[in-house]
């Protein structure tokens, strides 16, 4: 079994593979005051309370949080006796990378690009909806050309309710009509139907450049608000990161894990 976890600002994400397939996931609030031993507990108890039979054997990790990235390597161990490999820049990925800085590139945002052109091919716009709405553009041949990031969803909620005097928290979900007729209506509105049109806005720019209309796929935890109002968005792919987690670490490490199976075999 393969664990994956992708370290984010709100929440860790981890997920076992058998093989190809996802077998379980989970999301973990992101806690940068837990120790090693804390999140060892956590992820153990996850993982014994859905696969009581098959161990961990392999493990990749992501991180756009890098003071957590040390603790989760330790608590990986901890829990389950294995070195998690942690993603870098220079690991193969299926993509050429055409950006100024390569190294500054945030794990999350390669992994997913990875993700989406190996499974649907390009061009591409990748929008990850979580703590940051980020964007990535590849080209029909397979090159990383960039993208943008903005404040994400719920960043703009808190900001909104913090800085004004008469604006409440309200819930996140989309609204019958986009006039709204009340204060809530009006936010859930805005903030909903005016992402969408965003997006929308962004993915035409990205065609532009691109010089084709790319296909848009989305992810993240605030995918499912939505990316079903983006015109843009083709495909909705929740867990689009944990299969880019597992698509770069066989893509790096395959060859080296059928030499271990093979060693073990002839013992």
């Amino acid at each position: 079994m393969l664990l994956a976890i992708d370290i984010g600002n709100t929440n860790i994400v981890a997920g076992v593979f058998d093989g190809p397939t996802l077998s379980r996931s989970w999301r973990i609030g992101t806690k940068l005051d837990r120790t090693a031993d804390e999140y060892a507990l956590v992820l153990s108890g996850l993982y014994s309370a859905a696969e009581r039979t098959r161990r961990v054997s392999q493990a990749v990790l992501s991180s756009v949080v890098p003071p957590l990235e040390a603790v989760l390597v330790e608590a990986v161990f901890r829990s389950f006796g294995v070195s998690a490999a942690v993603v870098k820049a220079g690991w193969k990925t299926g993509l050429t990378l055409d950006i100024d800085r390569p190294d500054e590139l945030g794990a999350d945002r390669l992994v997913n690009a990875a993700a989406a052109f190996r499974r649907f091919g390009g061009p591409l716009v990748v929008v990850d909806f979580g703590t940051a709405t980020t964007f990535c553009a590849v080209t029909a041949e397979g090159v990383y050309k960039g993208g943008a990031i903005l404040p994400g969803v719920e960043v703009g909620l808190d900001a909104l309710s913090a800085r004004t005097a008469k604006l409440p928290r309200i819930p996140l979900a989309a609204p019958p009509r986009a006039i709204g007729t009340n204060t809530v209506a009006a936010m859930q509105s805005g903030i909903v139907y005016g992402t969408a049109s965003l997006v929308d806005g962004m993915a035409a720019r990205f065609g532009r450049e691109l010089g084709e209309k790319p296909r848009g796929v989305a992810t993240g935890g605030l995918a499912g608000v939505v990316a079903r109002h983006c015109r843009s968005i083709r495909e909705i792919v929740p867990d689009l990161t944990l299969e880019g987690l597992r698509l770069l670490y066989d893509l790096n490490f395959a060859s080296d894990s059928r030499e271990a199976g093979k060693k073990r075999r002839k013992r």
